[in-house]
């Protein structure tokens, strides 16, 4: 038995490795030739984005944007509904997501950015979608096990198939590239199965989708402020709309520990370490730079530098965000456009996947 789950481990570890070297080489041809790629990246709009989605996808996002690529966020409203049981302050979700995507540099004339519920085309993709892939593959996503378990919900039938409705986000819009954490690539590979098998099914005179690359993330996973996994459901997260008071409140009260040396050690002294690294990423500093720095000065000080860090580097994000703030007509207008844009390219798509499946009537 132990050799078995030791041969499973290292084919994982094999395939990470290889979808890594295949995402460097990608990268390295995307600097070269930016217009040829297209990305497709999202959000389920279930509250505030924080820090950690500044650093994990929000950053990466404007930095495609800026190199040429052809990029589309997907607000998935959708998705919501996979495992919560209301809509309740959805709109408000929305349209506070596209509050901070343009804050943080995003251009709406660039960057598509559109809604799963808005464009009906892209939704009528899964129908022939799943046509493609067995029961067994859908039960097999690590993904939908780990929100299964996280929610306490029966198994929909929405989040069993939510890695195809992914697939007809990065599908619909033709993208070949989708940048993700180590924890989605089976949702990238499921996506090129998809692209492969209907291009095999209904051969025409030239494929209908191309086999999207991952792009993976060299950020590591950023902790909250009390040494566990960044999320809005613990209260941990630094949101970057929050005000300056606010976010000092809520790094004044972050868990720490009794040793008064300030020392970066993410196994023994999680909470510390997990302050440090917050620091260290607003001010591109390490960790361990910042911790010698405290020395014997204890948690006050360590919270008063990370409060003074936090607040510096998202108060030009803030300032952004509050003046386009005033104006929630021309953001909403925004989103219209945006909406209005994927639909065409939906509707495009879907007819080429009608006229594959000799479907034209």
């Amino acid at each position: 038995m132990q050799e078995e789950v030791t041969a499973a481990g290292n084919e994982i570890s094999d395939s990470f490795r290889a979808a890594k070297h295949r995402s460097d080489q990608v990268l390295a041809e995307l600097a070269k030739n930016p217009s040829r790629y297209t990305m497709l990246t999202g959000d389920r709009p279930t509250g505030r984005l924080h820090l950690g989605h500044y650093f994990g996808s929000i950053r990466e996002r404007v930095q495609m944007q800026n190199r040429g690529v052809h990029t589309n966020i997907v607000i998935a409203d959708y998705q919501v509904i996979t495992d919560r049981d209301t809509t309740e302050h959805i709109r408000d979700n929305v349209l506070n997501l596209v509050l901070d995507y343009l804050a943080a540099g995003i251009d709406p004339k660039k960057t598509m950015i559109f809604t799963h519920s808005s464009t009906p085309a892209e939704n009528q993709l899964l129908l022939p979608f799943l046509s493609l892939v067995t029961e067994a593959e859908l039960h097999r996503n690590p993904t939908v096990k780990a929100e299964m378990e996280a929610s306490g919900h029966a198994l929909t039938g929405l989040l069993l198939t939510y890695p195809v409705h992914q697939a007809c986000d990065i599908l619909f819009c033709k993208a070949n590239v989708v940048p993700i954490g180590k924890d989605n690539l089976p949702h990238v590979e499921l996506t090129r199965t998809i692209a492969r098998r209907f291009d095999e099914r209904y051969p025409g005179q030239a494929p209908v989708f191309p086999e999207p690359d991952a792009i993976l993330s060299d950020t590591p996973e950023i902790p909250g402020l009390d040494g566990r996994k960044m999320s809005k459901s613990y209260g941990n997260s630094i949101m970057l709309g929050a005000t300056a008071e606010e976010t000092a409140k809520l790094i004044r009260k972050s868990p720490t520990d009794s040793e008064r040396k300030i020392t970066f050690d993410p196994v023994n002294r999680p909470q510390v370490s997990a302050l440090l690294t917050t620091a260290g990423l607003v001010t591109d500093r390490k960790p361990e730079d910042i911790a010698e720095e405290i020395g014997n000065a204890g948690s006050g000080a360590l919270k008063a530098y990370v409060t003074k860090s936090v607040n510096e580097f998202l108060a030009p994000h803030r300032e952004r965000r509050a003046e386009l703030a005033k104006d929630m007509d021309t953001v909403r207008d925004l989103l219209v456009e945006g909406n209005k844009r994927a639909n065409q390219i939906a509707e495009e798509t879907l007819d080429q996947v009608r006229s594959a499946m000799g479907m034209r009537y």
